[in-house]
């Protein structure tokens, strides 16, 4: 993967840290204004910032055929996206041409979009197809008419992404990784909202200073206290959370060491994706914010390894996911919780994030950059 360590040197750095009890480390402290997770202000910023940047969407797997369509907000603003009947991806703001009513809600597959208000129909291509009672509308150009696109929808790396409006960051995924193979399958969807600012889940996905205060008797008896390696490549990062089990791999030569199952792999995909490949299943987040202090997650999760082929793999795939997900991330996001809470108290002016947090730094510092642009 373009910028990033080899499984190798991944395992090799691990076992250092494990042999000098030391952990990867940032170069700076960055104290973040607590202002920036409760602020209206701050909040019409960062909408603004993510309508003008690359952000993922879906995996490309969620749109497997021609007519699959998705429609959620992307920064607030509805959207639609379809593969055409050439495969090739489409998008287009959600609403129709005539009244203005979002065309369809969720995921599906079609071969026309029409309107349940007055029955204007589009084609997957956006076009406007059909118009009842076309005779009382008699100066209206249809070609003029058609669904309105976004500014781009493409695919890279297994993931969707999609650009609301004119970037602000030209070849923002210049050097993004194949994260998600082709036929890999989608096991599991869900859409859940929480009481907090969008960037705090985020950032608990980018340490492990947390893992053994947090996750006592869940994550933390399987890992380390404190032990990551932490890569930047572009504006996002991978973070890596090794098992205690990866000690197993000491008595094995190099080429013939496997890391699967050996530790988590976190892709934090600026601004608002963690990829996480897990045990047995790999995890996709999108945070889609709300309001300062109310995100909704979308989340898929995928088979680890290309084509599940047994219900047996699925049973498997499904209990890690039961396990991370109804009982390591709760306890994140009590703690989270926690922390939006505790800003009504006044007591803090910024958040300070050590050197333990260097992904955390990078995010927030290019999150800062961009919108100061």
């Amino acid at each position: 993967m373009k910028g990033l360590k080899s499984d190798t040197e991944i395992i090799n750095q691990i076992f250092e840290h494990i042999d000098l009890g030391t952990t990867d480390l940032g170069e700076e402290v960055w104290k973040e204004p607590v202002e920036n997770y409760t602020s209206q202000k701050r909040f019409d910023e960062e909408i603004s910032l993510l309508r003008r940047l690359p952000v993922a969407f879906a995996p490309s797997t969620a749109l497997p055929d021609k007519g699959s369509y998705i429609a959620r907000p992307v920064a607030g603003v509805p959207i639609i996206v379809v593969r055409d009947k050439s495969k090739k991806l489409r998008a287009f703001r959600n609403a129709c041409r005539h009244r203005g009513k979002t065309l369809v809600e969720g995921e599906g597959k079609t071969s026309v979009f029409r309107c349940r208000y007055h029955g204007w129909a589009y084609g997957i291509d956006g076009s406007l197809q059909h118009i009842p009672h076309e005779a009382g509308f008699p100066d209206l150009d249809k070609g003029c008419h058609g669904l309105t696109p976004i500014h781009e929808v493409t695919e890279q790396g297994g993931l969707v992404y999609v650009c609301i409006e004119d970037p602000i960051d030209q070849g923002a995924l210049g050097n993004m990784p194949q994260l998600i193979k082709d036929d890999q399958q989608i096991f599991d969807y869900t859409v859940s909202s929480q009481a907090f600012n969008w960037k705090l889940n985020i950032e608990a996905t980018m340490e492990g200073y947390h893992i053994k205060p947090t996750h006592k008797e869940t994550f933390y008896p399987y890992g380390y206290d404190n032990l990551n390696v932490v890569e930047t490549f572009g504006r996002n990062s991978r973070i890596t959370f090794p098992f205690r089990r990866i000690e197993d791999l000491r008595s094995t030569s190099e080429e013939k060491r496997d890391i699967a199952g050996k530790v988590t792999y976190v892709y934090s995909v600026f601004p608002n994706c963690n990829v996480a490949y897990l045990s047995n299943h790999i995890s996709v987040q999108i945070s889609e914010p709300i309001s300062p202090t109310e995100t909704q997650y979308f989340w898929y999760r995928l088979g680890k390894v290309s084509g599940v082929e047994t219900e047996k793999d699925i049973e498997r795939m499904k209990k890690d996911a039961r396990f991370v997900s109804e009982i390591g991330l709760d306890e994140d996001f009590e703690v989270i919780a926690g922390i939006q809470e505790g800003l009504k108290s006044g007591g803090n002016t910024h958040f300070t994030y050590g050197l333990y947090e260097k992904a955390i730094a990078h995010f927030l510092k290019n999150l800062t950059d961009l919108i100061k642009r």
